[in-house]
């Protein structure tokens, strides 16, 4: 891969938030820098890029492979290039010595790869949540105060590029149905995911998934596993109220206590698979038990993740709106008993079926909105038929980004009209949310103050 921008012409696809990252770095060595974009203005539109005006090409994570002027490129003699491979070539340079951990799966990557950082940094080690969290990669690695280690959250469209950057460890924490309308089938979707221990020197891999299990015979290199279940030598797992470490012990047959169950909060299965797999990668890298035990004990999720948000008259009011997926909208229905079910969205190509049939004793109601809504009632009818089906339409005065909040606020009142003591008021859409919202935190930002303006009375 070639580093060397100076005079060069880079075309960078994407306008958006890696793209400028990009762009700024590649002027800052430079590159005579050209951002192209469907949806900005800022941008020269792809139609009217000329692919022989340029000597390097730098993709951004979410364009299609099919999108014509990204085949235009693969077709060219131009070098395409991505982020996470440039940041790597700068880091031998920049902070040779800096360690990555990495963190991919279909859901639960973001609370993982916090959760990491704060137990590095809770160890005294100067490191750094980057990549689809916090800074990009490129501007984590450009400075001249350097992180001894950073934690990546990788999407699948990002490993799909990447081919370069090699992680100390890496985490997978699930495979399930997601962005098959990009990646065009599961397994597609999946080898790109597993494309992350191409270049690991330990894997840490959820034991629970079976995804997972089916193909973590590919990698040669050390596999660690986690569990929420009683761990055998050699993983990491629960032993009645304890996680536990006979991974990285010096007897295999013993077992050191990481920390409690009740240290993690909220203490639902998925949080606590997260909570083992970041020890897992911070075991990897010799954080002692009682720093990472320290650091869980302090840690919370951020917000639009199973965030209890109101609670009055025995009823709770959760904004899960982050779960985007099948997948992770039944990890968070199975974690309460009784659920008004608010949901839907974008579907991207997920089935809905196996949510259904898994979650639907969970279900009391289901309040349905958005595109795809469809998908899910559709589900419901054929697995669930006796479940009553309320389809909200945005009324006249709603627009996506607008000021009125009537959407939210009608989903809140229907609702409210059923809940009852015991119940908890669930958004876990699982669904993206661009259809109707601005993304998926205005979505739970809306649902809030849709909760605190109808059921908390709150000016």
């Amino acid at each position: 891969m070639s580093t060397d921008f100076a005079n060069k012409n880079v075309l960078v696809l994407g306008a958006g938030v890696t793209g400028k990252s990009v762009a700024r770095f590649l002027t800052s060595q430079g590159a005579k820098v050209t951002l192209t974009d469907d949806n900005s203005a800022e941008a020269v539109k792809p139609e009217a890029v000329d692919v022989k005006n340029f000597d390097a090409a730098v993709i951004s994570p979410g364009w299609r492979q099919d999108h014509p002027l990204v085949v235009k490129v693969l077709n060219s003699s131009l070098e395409l290039l991505n982020e996470i491979d440039i940041a790597w070539k700068l880091r031998s340079s920049r902070a040779p010595r800096q360690k990555w951990i990495a963190v991919t799966g279909t859901n639960g990557k973001t609370t993982t790869v916090e959760m990491t950082a704060a137990i590095l940094q809770a160890a005294g080690i100067k490191a750094t949540a980057c990549g689809n969290v916090g800074d990009t990669v490129i501007d984590a690695v450009d400075r001249d105060d350097a992180y001894e280690v950073l934690v990546l959250e990788l999407s699948s469209f990002q490993l799909h590029w990447a081919k370069q950057a090699q992680f100390q460890a890496a985490a997978i924490l699930n495979i399930a149905d997601d962005h098959l309308d990009w990646h065009g089938t599961f397994e597609a979707y999946a080898d790109a995911k597993f494309s992350i221990l191409d270049r690991a020197e330990i894997a840490i891999l959820n034991a629970d998934d079976g995804a997972v299990v089916t193909r973590a015979n590919r990698f040669s290199g050390r596999k660690v596993f986690f569990s929420i279940n009683t761990p055998a030598p050699g993983e990491i797992g629960v032993v009645e109220e304890l996680l536990v470490d006979r991974a990285f012990v010096a007897d295999p047959q013993q077992a050191s206590m990481i920390c409690e169950l009740n240290d993690i909060v909220p203490t639902v299965p998925h949080n606590v698979s997260n909570a083992l797999a970041a020890a897992g990668l911070a075991r990897a890298i010799n954080v002692s038990h009682e720093d990472i035990q320290k650091a869980l004990q302090a840690f919370r999720p951020g917000r639009h993740r199973i965030e209890v948000i109101h609670e009055a008259e025995g009823v709770t009011w959760v904004d899960d709106s982050k779960a985007t997926n099948p997948h992770a909208t039944a990890a968070s229905l199975m974690s309460h008993l009784s659920v008004v079910w608010i949901a839907g969205g974008l579907a991207k190509g997920a089935d809905m079926d196996s949510l259904i049939e898994r979650c639907a004793p969970r279900i009391k109601v289901a309040i349905l909105v958005g595109e795809d809504r469809g998908l899910i009632e559709a589900a419901l009818i054929k697995y669930a038929p006796t479940i009553p089906r309320i389809l909200i339409d945005a009324p006249s005065d709603y627009t996506r980004g607008g000021e009125s909040n009537s959407l939210m606020e009608a989903v809140v009142s229907a609702a409210s009209q059923h809940a009852q003591s015991g119940d908890a008021v669930l958004l876990a859409p699982a669904c993206a949310s661009m259809d109707q919202f601005i993304s998926y935190a205005d979505r739970g930002d809306r649902f809030a103050a849709a909760v605190r303006k109808v059921i908390a009375h709150e000016a």
